[in-house]
């Protein structure tokens, strides 16, 4: 038999739920559906309308609503939580309604009038992290909106969500002038160790079908110097942030709390890529190691495993001999552990009877 087609789009979805719901409705049922009638009759459709929304689904006090823009959704949101502020206001606690609500941006599947499918389940998934009355939006959602919507955004670090397998970056949204969010930082490296992000490599073939391949090779990049147990790497939701943005390392150092950045491009032309990388001290803007490689794409996967393990197996002994150097400038009593093997490695290498023993010193020491 042949394969039914699932016709499937991408779509912006907000997904608003009221807050305390069922609460509300034990104390005053009837009082509390009316409230909620009116809500959605005067202010919650109104909006929505005026933003080329469509309701597809509603429960009983909540509603998912496609837009063929984040930004119509996020506009939408916003009239919607500005105008109920407004109202609440003017009542009793008692008779107040608050919503929280999400909004993502994904592929859908269509089924007659219903949606389905990851960007479905990620506006869902915002609405349960937004604050009473707020609105909370994933990081692409940030991405086609941010600078370009009269609202403040806050950067709220990456979340693992219901029945996904990856974080989800978040940001809260309030009305406001345009800023750009203030930044998350990234927790500190535990105990000392050496740190690094992996920046997304740029794309710079002039053609953005060619993105897949600069983002395959930064993400196995990351998973290979993950393997190495000393070393503390920045997440890929995390790095991936800068995707597209023009940034200097030193503000990635601040951002996200790391030592060392690794940054690159691609280029590829015909049937031939040329793919560089970069490894600087992030905070002094030093340059520890740079390469180029040039292959032929034959098999493309089989390249984007030997430029990932090349570039690995070159990071890892110039980071040893980076953070040798780097101790030797501090007296040893203040040294941590990390440090301590790290100058007992740079003296061991140097094979001599005497750094030898210092090395073994150090490393009892430690």
């Amino acid at each position: 038999m042949a394969e039914e087609t699932i016709a499937r789009r991408l779509a912006a979805i907000l997904a608003a739920d009221v807050v305390g719901y069922t609460r509300l409705m034990e104390a005053d049922e009837q009082g509390t559906l009316a409230r909620l009638k009116a809500l959605r009759r005067e202010l919650f459709q109104p909006a929505i309308k005026r933003h080329g929304g469509r309701v597809f689904k509603t429960t009983g006090d909540g509603a998912l609503v496609e837009f063929a823009s984040a930004g119509s959704a996020v506009r939408s949101a916003l009239d919607i939580q500005t105008a109920l502020a407004v109202r609440n206001a003017e009542l009793d606690e008692a008779e107040r309604l608050s919503l929280r609500i999400g909004v993502s941006l994904g592929d859908v599947m269509i089924e007659g009038g219903d949606l389905y499918g990851t960007g479905v389940n990620v506006a869902s998934r915002m609405q349960g992290l937004a604050d009473p009355g707020g609105i909370c939006i994933s990081g692409n959602v940030y991405e086609h909106v941010g600078g370009t919507v009269a609202a403040t955004f806050e950067d709220i670090g990456s979340h693992q969500v219901k029945n996904l397998n990856r974080p989800i970056r978040c940001y809260r949204v309030q009305p406001g002038s345009a800023t750009p969010p203030a930044p998350y930082l990234e927790p500190q490296p535990p105990s000392g160790k050496p740190s690094i992000a992996v920046l997304p490599f740029q794309n710079m073939s002039g053609d953005s079908e060619q993105d897949y391949f600069a983002d395959g090779i930064t993400e196995d990049i990351i998973t290979a110097l993950s393997h190495i147990h000393w070393l503390f790497v920045i997440a890929r939701n995390s790095s991936f942030v800068y995707r597209g943005r023009a940034v200097n390392v030193k503000q990635v150092s601040r951002e996200l709390g790391v030592r060392y950045v690794l940054e690159g491009s691609v280029r590829r032309a015909g049937a031939r890529v040329r793919v560089t990388a970069q490894l600087v001290d992030a905070t002094s803007g030093a340059h520890h190691w740079a390469e180029q490689y040039d292959r032929d794409l034959a098999d493309i996967f089989a390249v984007q495993d030997e430029i990932t393990h090349s570039v690995a197996a070159a990071i890892e002994p110039r980071l040893l001999a980076a953070e040798g150097i780097r101790t030797l400038s501090r007296e040893p009593a203040d040294l941590d552990a990390w440090d301590l093997v790290a100058r007992a490695m740079s003296q061991f290498w140097r094979m001599t009877a005497s750094d030898v023993e210092a090395a073994m010193a150090l490393l009892r020491e430690a």
